[in-house]
């Protein structure tokens, strides 16, 4: 009898993956909102000027212009466009349900959602206002698709800790109510993790989950940092834990989890493409 891989056999198609079922740990609301949604609330609130592009074939063409970008940066400044957007409690509603639907269309059967609450309070929206329309439709998309989801609150790497801390209060305040993690996000360079530790304590003495975007843009000792000095559960992209073969194998020891996101990874050029990604490396090593 021969052994043989999938891959030895079958090519799979975009319809053979879309029907797997699939649980998406690692998606950004504010990175996620739709392009008609992002005109059509430009209009209709008089902010066209905030975006790039007058119509949807521009801002598709923005947009691709980003994934071919190589750069951390280009991503994160696409986030520019669509915050100035997500300033009441309807868009953030309506965002969040067009994510899940837009999920659920891809059969994701379990989705968490991250988002930073402080930057939705520009336009006199409380904390507490921003996170309950998420969470609002969140709860509508359960109630009319085949999905479960959760929210993960982030802190801010470039904010000051007192920020972090009043978003990991925000999080526990709402354990129960839909936010199951919170998450330090943002460039990694010049912006340890070390800096919001009082605000990782108070959430993992609150008992609540706790992950850290770490070795997307920096070295394994960003990732050993959020590990070993945070107390991470679960580490976002960790491209760099390649670096460091004894730190891969305590991940593999302890069943610490990655996030992993291939096709972000290769448009900021964290790897050169699909094939150089390390995520095959990881599965052989049992991570």
């Amino acid at each position: 009898m021969t052994t043989e891989t999938v891959s030895d056999t079958v090519a799979l198609t975009r319809d053979d993956i879309r029907a797997w079922p699939k649980a998406e740990l690692h998606c950004h609301l504010d990175g996620s909102m739709r392009l008609e949604t992002m005109l059509d609330v430009a209009r209709t609130e008089g902010k066209m000027d905030v975006l790039p592009a007058d119509s949807i074939d521009g801002l598709r063409e923005e947009l691709q212009g980003v994934e071919k970008s190589g750069t951390l940066e280009a991503y994160l400044a696409w986030f520019g466009y669509t915050i100035p957007l997500l300033q009441s409690r309807e868009v953030l509603r309506q965002a969040t349900y067009e994510l899940a639907a837009d999920n659920a269309a891809e059969n994701v059967r379990y989705l968490e959602v991250r988002f930073s609450p402080i930057l939705h309070v520009e336009e006199g929206l409380s904390l507490d206002e921003v996170i309950d329309a998420v969470l609002d439709g969140l709860e509508q998309a359960e109630g009319d698709l085949d999905i479960t989801t959760s929210l993960i609150v982030c802190g801010l790497r470039d904010r000051f800790e007192s920020a972090s801390m009043r978003l990991a209060e925000l999080a526990i305040e709402y354990k129960h109510e839909g936010v199951v993690a919170f998450d330090l996000a943002g460039g990694e360079a010049g912006n340890p993790p070390k800096g919001h530790l009082h605000a990782f304590y108070r959430v993992r003495n609150n008992l609540l989950n706790l992950t850290i975007h770490a070795g997307e843009d920096w070295g394994p000792d960003s990732i050993r940092q959020a590990l070993f000095y945070c107390g991470a559960h679960r580490i976002g992209h960790g491209i760099s834990l390649r670096k460091d073969p004894e730190l891969m194998q305590y991940f593999a020891d302890h069943r610490v989890p990655l996030e992993i996101c291939p096709t972000s990874n290769v448009d900021t050029q964290a790897v050169s493409s699909l094939e150089a990604h390390p995520i095959e490396t990881y599965v052989r090593s049992n991570i």
